[in-house]
């Protein structure tokens, strides 16, 4: 096990010494959309990456860099997308692909929770997006859905009808973290490649199997 000393130089070089960091407070509950609003004083005219953290991705490269690397090529904005089983569709942001180029979709559409028999794919945004500044245009004339929230989906469907986007089919697995299930999946998944704790770990669960 990791000594004290150890432990704390773990903790404080989590953030780079390079990496400044800065809080921005959503005051109410208004949707993922008004969310990324609020940062817009933060983030001004650049482009920028939105990081669900309930959506945990177990991937190498680590699927924000795989997708940068495509930004750098593409020069446009990225949702980060999975297949879904059909039944799942009413809980994601459906993307309507144009013809496939590789790993990339052209987005012709997206949809917000779309119906299984209304589903225009089954390509489900999973909480990686690279953004264009354009989008807090849109999102400021994003009239309020269901609950008064400000969906950035519905943003992104406006974005549309001004710039490119692509839906960027990674690698790597997704754990929902979100649910239950998913949060408990996770942390046996993670734990059994922990390099401290793996082996009694595994120990563990396979006692409990016996």
């Amino acid at each position: 096990m990791r000594g004290k000393h150890e432990m704390l130089a773990m903790v404080r070089d989590v953030v780079p010494k390079n990496v400044k960091c800065i809080y921005v407070r959503q005051q109410e509950a208004l949707g993922l959309g008004h969310a990324v609003l609020c940062a817009q004083p933060v983030v001004g005219d650049h482009p920028f990456a939105v990081i669900l953290a309930d959506d945990l991705i177990d991937a190498k490269p680590p699927v924000m860099k795989q997708m940068v690397d495509v930004y750098r090529r593409e020069r446009c904005s990225l949702l980060g997308v999975q297949q879904v089983s059909r039944a799942e569709t009413r809980q994601y942001g459906i993307v309507k692909p144009g013809r496939r180029e590789g790993i990339l979709y052209p987005v012709t559409a997206i949809v917000e929770k779309p119906h299984p028999s209304k589903a225009p794919s089954r390509l489900g945004v999973v909480g990686r997006y690279i953004l264009s500044p354009r989008i807090f245009h849109h999102l400021q004339r994003v009239k309020p859905g269901a609950g008064g929230e400000i969906q950035l989906t519905d943003g992104i469907a406006a974005l549309l009808g001004d710039e490119r986007v692509l839906a960027h089919q990674f690698t790597g697995v997704r754990y929902d973290c979100g649910s239950k299930l998913g949060y408990l999946k996770a942390n046996v998944a993670y734990g059994l490649k922990h390099p401290e704790v793996a082996r009694e770990f595994a120990k563990h669960l396979a006692a409990l199997r016996r």
